[in-house]
């Protein structure tokens, strides 16, 4: 095998046996001038991995343009095994030194910005080389949101945060981070990059809440907020609330997180009290959702399954500028007072990717 690496027109290159992985960076102009990265391999069968091109006048070679997006899922197979192949058919074949080790930060920093945050981290274990790449301050702003600015400056102030790298930013950004009193969270979803976000009781505005024959707020470790709203009786329920919040570009989807009968513990083991539970399926109740940009949603869904947290879908909404706050309003509601209704808990209202439910 024989490894070739051109860089800055300096060509560093050993032989491994018979044979040959050809590693080629052209035009290296830095992160936002993109470049050019090709690898070939000779005998090995990669039909199913893209679109390939037979190059004539080498032995069975195979050229694949392996930045395009198509050959994701080939650069994680090819992180996973590369090194410790190239490792021991260097030590092998060619009793040299040289290794993984001696590609350029530059190019494997390339490498890892098409991977996803766990992979680079995975890839950042197999030597010096990719721990450092991996550290590499485009390859993580890359991951994070274009408006992560505003999120790190509402847990953060701006001096501290300009000694923070970009790595350590998303790191943050991922953990759960109040505000608003700590009656709001919010975190980076890792996957897709989209902002999830729980809005507890506390922040709603619930009618009848300030009188204790209708409502009381009760201490359980079952929610984020270690706190519930729960309702005896009621003829009028209503629960609303409103957020104004710069959301990444994306679209999400909204939720109530409801339970029917009041979770407690006896012995060690969950029970749910249902004693309260009551008018619930008379009729149904009606979910709304309006955004400062004119879309709305309406649903209507009877309450059910006593004793299961149940996150009930509000509706979704598009968000398209993230320069821009996005504002939403939301109700719950069932005001048909030929009856009472009661023995429900209100958690928390939950803001997410769409696909991430």
């Amino acid at each position: 095998m024989r490894v070739i690496c051109l860089k800055d027109r300096r060509r560093r290159s050993f032989s491994v046996g018979p044979q040959k992985l050809e590693l080629t960076k052209r035009a290296w102009c830095g992160y936002c001038s993109g470049s050019t990265f090709h690898m070939e391999l000779h005998r090995i069968d990669s039909r199913r991995d893209g679109r390939l091109i037979d190059r004539s006048g080498i032995d069975s070679g195979v050229n694949a343009c392996l930045f395009h997006p198509c050959f994701a899922s080939s650069w994680r197979r090819w992180l996973r095994g590369m090194g410790s192949w190239i490792s021991s058919i260097v030590r092998a074949e060619a009793g040299a030194e040289a290794g993984l080790g001696d590609l350029p930060e530059s190019c494997i920093a390339e490498v890892l910005l098409r991977l996803d945050a766990q992979e680079i981290c995975r890839a950042s274990g197999l030597n010096r080389a990719f721990r450092v790449a991996a550290s590499a301050d485009f390859v993580w702003e890359a991951k994070l949101p274009k408006n992560y600015v505003y999120l790190m400056e509402m847990t953060t102030d701006r001096t501290a945060m300009a000694c923070v790298c970009k790595k350590e930013i998303y790191e943050r950004l991922c953990r759960p981070n109040p505000f608003d009193g700590g009656t709001k969270e919010f975190w980076l979803e890792k996957n897709r990059g989209g902002i999830c976000m729980s809005i507890s009781s506390k922040a709603l505005l619930i009618t009848g809440i300030n009188d204790k024959r209708y409502w009381k707020y009760l201490p359980t470790e079952e929610s984020r907020f270690n706190t519930v709203a729960y309702l005896q009786q009621t003829w009028w329920f209503e629960v609303a609330g409103e957020i104004d919040f710069f959301f990444p570009v994306g679209t999400y989807s909204m939720f109530f997180q409801l339970h029917l009968g009041l979770p407690s513990k006896r012995f060690g083991r969950r029970i749910c009290n249902s004693e309260h539970i009551h008018g619930w399926d008379k009729k149904p109740v009606k979910f709304q959702l309006w955004t400062s940009n004119g879309q709305k949603a309406l649903s209507q869904c009877s309450l059910s399954d006593p004793g299961s947290w149940i996150n009930y879908h509000v509706g979704d909404f598009v968000v398209d500028k993230c320069d821009v706050p996005t504002k939403l309003k939301f109700s719950l509601t069932q005001i048909d007072c030929t009856h009472t209704k009661g023995g429900i808990c209100v958690d928390s209202v939950f803001i997410c990717p769409k696909c991430f439910m």
